[in-house]
């Protein structure tokens, strides 16, 4: 199974969980590849069989505005059906732009198939297990 785990992060927070899914996956017997937005070119997700997307709330709890917003926005729409998650980490706020954004992703027609992972600032160790969960899940 081909896997991809699609994150952009400014801090390194969302990256460490990138990297905690991507681990997992791999562990599950998938084939994972980690990719920033910008080497991420609508199209390209279809050769995938599962996709995480990692971003942090940025802002008044929105998703990154310069890279990921409108790679994920090219892309989403092509992305239907496939089996996919939700990873970030927020500052501040309760957890709304997550929310929007798997509504954003229903609305899309993407499969999100376990809960999404938020954590406040650094993912500690509860949130690293929660994101290889996360990972296990997409590789099945």
């Amino acid at each position: 199974m081909k896997t991809a785990v699609v994150y952009w992060s400014g801090t390194g927070n969302t990256e460490a969980m990138a990297k905690a899914v991507a681990e997992a996956m791999t562990a599950a017997g998938a084939e994972a590849v980690l990719l920033t937005p910008d080497k991420v070119q609508p199209g390209d997700l279809n050769a995938y069989d599962a996709i995480a997307f990692g971003c942090p709330a940025m802002g008044s709890e929105v998703l990154e505005e310069m890279e990921f917003q409108p790679m994920f926005d090219a892309c989403k729409r092509s992305l239907g059906g496939k089996r996919a998650a939700l990873f970030g980490s927020y500052g501040w706020g309760d957890g709304e732009w997550m929310r929007s954004w798997e509504k954003d992703c229903g609305d899309a027609g993407l499969n999100l198939v376990c809960e999404s992972v938020t954590c406040c600032d650094a993912p500690d160790d509860a949130a690293l297990e929660a994101c290889r969960e996360l990972g296990r899940a997409l590789a099945k």
